[in-house]
């Protein structure tokens, strides 16, 4: 237990629980937070495009935004021509 856990746990606080985001996994979140409406579709290829990566980036960086508690809700939404990622606000 690192010291930090240790001392979350004798203040009785809960340790930090958020995932730490890679650079890119920030952009794509900065991505949908700024183009997102209320309910929005993004397909991968296009985050791609906009943020100059492969569209293989963007899905392989969605895990920690998926599973992460943050201001945004995505969803894995259908996989026509392209991974298509449901992003509510």
């Amino acid at each position: 237990m690192s010291t930090t856990a240790s001392a979350a746990a004798v203040e009785g606080e809960a340790p930090d629980t958020k995932p730490s985001l890679s650079e890119k996994q920030r952009r794509i979140l900065d991505y949908l937070r700024s183009n997102a409406g209320a309910k929005t579709y993004f397909k991968s290829r296009l985050i791609a495009d906009d943020l100059d990566l492969s569209a293989k980036e963007v899905g392989a960086n969605m895990r920690p935004i998926l599973d992460g508690d943050f201001d945004v809700t995505v969803e894995k939404w259908g996989y026509s021509s392209g991974t298509t990622w449901k992003v509510t606000v």
